[in-house]
């Protein structure tokens, strides 16, 4: 079952959903549309190989360049990572699906499907993928939208992975507990 504005805004009264900071506009007829935070990561274009069986002894900054501001441009194809400006913290029973707003994904930005877990926690670190053209993004404004669904039972098992918490840009764990902050 999708939850509508109506379900959201009591899951939200209630604090099962926790949604911080939190503004009421946000709160879509379907969903919530969470907003771009003051963080960017950058994947480097390099020649130098990442084996995935022995990333720990990776260099990170030999394949992520991570910025500060108000203001990204995203270039053509450029693949980044962005972080919402909520945290939010999700009750065992839902779970989310993570889309890009229709405004951006008109302009030819892409975003990989993403799934928050029932039980997840932090602020959520998406992947974009740039347009044919330069499109620049400011903190703060509404760039995705995160649709809910009530599971048919509880997870018996709540999500408790390696991303639990996170906040900032929070680079694939692969190489250890590497958070932007």
């Amino acid at each position: 079952m999708i939850l509508s504005d109506f379900d959201l805004k009591n899951y939200i009264k209630s604090g099962r959903l926790k949604i911080e900071p939190f503004d009421e506009s946000i709160i879509r007829e379907n969903g919530l549309d969470l907003r771009l935070g003051n963080k960017i990561a950058r994947l480097k274009r390099t020649d130098k190989v990442l084996d995935v069986l022995n990333a720990r002894e990776a260099n990170i900054e030999d394949f992520y360049e991570v910025e500060e501001g108000e203001e990204f441009v995203i270039y053509p194809n450029e693949h980044v990572l962005l972080h919402t400006l909520e945290y939010i913290k999700l009750p065992p029973e839902l779970m989310g699906f993570v889309n890009l707003r229709s405004t951006y994904a008109r302009l030819g930005i892409m975003a990989p499907p993403t799934i928050i877990d029932g039980g997840f926690e932090g602020q959520l670190t998406i992947e974009l993928i740039g347009s044919s053209f330069p499109v620049k993004l400011c903190a703060g404004i509404r760039f995705i939208h995160v649709v809910f669904a009530k599971l048919s039972s509880p997870i018996e098992k709540p999500y408790s992975g390696t991303y639990q918490g996170q906040r900032g840009v929070t680079l694939p764990k692969i190489f250890g507990n590497y958070q932007i902050i």
